[in-house]
């Protein structure tokens, strides 16, 4: 395996225009690069941790929203998506599940050391998906852990091999509890708290260039707003998974629902108020 040392955070900008040009392009392939992305000596933004806190609404205190570590990990997902050994366009790919595993709460005084590599290329009945691993250590101790699985859609899927689909996870009740207002800027915000400007998260007009007909809201803006709605209810150490399914096109009305079950987790989801497609559904273990 190649290791890369990265010695300060990529800038994101300059990545998105790299994955434009990929798309461009056009990129083939059939394996994920042996790659290892590490940077060490994170230190926290307290002015970006208080920004992102707010966007999604979690409380400000001196511990890491259980999301945040995934936004300090971006810029390292993008830098290896757009990375001239990795086979698929960054441009198009879907993140359609998120596992998180917070091993205890992060201190925002914690220096930090981020390691991200491509794992697990496999079929899906629309046509590929792989993980991004993510691993968080303070010191030598492991406190987080993430996978992100991402589909880059084929026609005709994988028709040769029986398609491995995201185990599901348990179905939360359809009537929603409580009912949020997701305003139009909100993909603006959250790209600007996250690093994450995708053009489908930031104007109307760009969402048009790539299928969509308004600005979608950002998939870990969803997951990290519905834990952002438990907060002061989970332990220290939980894992917390989510499927991302159909887009909340801004401006929205979403509704949460949350349910805690017989062995202290929960199951929760969002759906859209009027129709009450699914937008994401989840569940938390501890």
């Amino acid at each position: 395996m190649t290791v890369r040392e990265i010695t300060g955070t990529p800038k994101t900008a300059a990545l998105y225009s790299r994955a434009l040009l990929g798309a461009i392009t056009g990129k083939k392939g059939t394996q994920l690069p042996d790659l290892e992305l590490v940077m060490r000596n994170v230190k926290i933004d307290r002015a970006h941790l208080a920004a992102y806190n707010r966007i999604c609404g979690f409380n400000q205190r001196e511990t890491l929203p259980v999301t945040y570590p995934f936004v300090l990990a971006f810029p390292l997902h993008m830098e290896i998506i757009t990375d001239a050994a990795f086979p698929f366009a960054a441009m198009g790919l879907v993140h359609i599940q998120n596992s998180i595993r917070q091993h205890r709460p992060v201190a925002a005084s914690e220096t930090l050391t981020i390691q991200v590599k491509p794992a697990n290329l496999r079929p899906h009945d629309k046509g590929l998906q792989f993980d991004i691993l993510t691993t968080l250590t303070s010191g030598d101790e492991v406190v987080w852990e993430s996978v992100s699985t991402m589909l880059r859609r084929q026609g005709g899927g994988e028709s040769a091999v029986k398609a491995e689909r995201p185990a599901k996870t348990a179905a939360a009740p359809a009537t929603p509890a409580v009912q949020w207002v997701v305003p139009a800027d909100t993909g603006r915000r959250y790209g600007a708290a996250s690093g994450d400007r995708n053009p489908i998260h930031m104007y109307a007009f760009t969402a048009k260039l790539f299928g969509f007909p308004r600005a979608i809201a950002h998939g870990m803006w969803t997951k990290a707003r519905c834990l952002a709605a438990l907060d002061g209810r989970l332990p220290d150490a939980y894992s917390v998974d989510v499927q991302f399914k159909l887009p909340v096109l801004l401006p929205a009305r979403i509704g949460f629902r949350s349910d805690q079950q017989k062995d202290g987790g929960y199951t929760f989801s969002i759906s859209d108020v009027k129709s009450g497609k699914p937008h994401l559904s989840g569940t938390i273990k501890v």
